[in-house]
């Protein structure tokens, strides 16, 4: 059985606290994650530029400069790669952050529907019984002569 309030619970103070202290622990692992992969992928871009500068500066043969061309194509291809591979994981974690900060709300809200449920039937539980023990106060009043 699924009872929806029809007020949504109010945020209290703690929560909207608890909150932003989530969102800035989670934007801070965020940026180390960018910065981490920014600094890996820097060191690969500074010996292709420092290789160029020293190969014209000792005039290598034709051959060892082909192959010190194919070795940078190869670490730009596996580094693409891998800088391809940490985007769409990325991507994807954070659209699990999405999916689970959305079902954390939906539990929240069906929890604060249920607590409202469960004050409702206790109300109406303390009436009834109210009820019940005033005809049971007014039938043996009545039964007495």
């Amino acid at each position: 059985m699924n009872a929806i309030p029809s007020e949504k619970p109010e945020a209290t103070e703690e929560s909207t606290d608890l909150s932003a202290n989530n969102l800035s622990a989670v934007t801070e692992v965020e940026a180390g994650i960018r910065d981490f992969v920014r600094n890996d992928i820097a060191y690969l871009r500074r010996p292709g530029q420092t290789s160029t500068t020293a190969t014209t500066a000792s005039d290598p043969s034709s051959d060892s400069d082909a192959t010190v061309k194919n070795v940078n194509s190869l670490i730009q291809r596996v580094a693409g790669t891998s800088l391809g591979e940490i985007e769409n994981l990325i991507s994807e974690l954070e659209s699990l952050r999405d999916l689970l900060h959305a079902e954390g709300q939906r539990v929240q809200r069906e929890i604060a529907g249920y607590a409202h449920l469960s004050q409702a039937a206790m109300k109406s539980t303390r009436i009834i019984a109210e009820n019940l023990a005033q005809w049971k106060s007014a039938s043996e009043d009545i039964r007495k002569p």
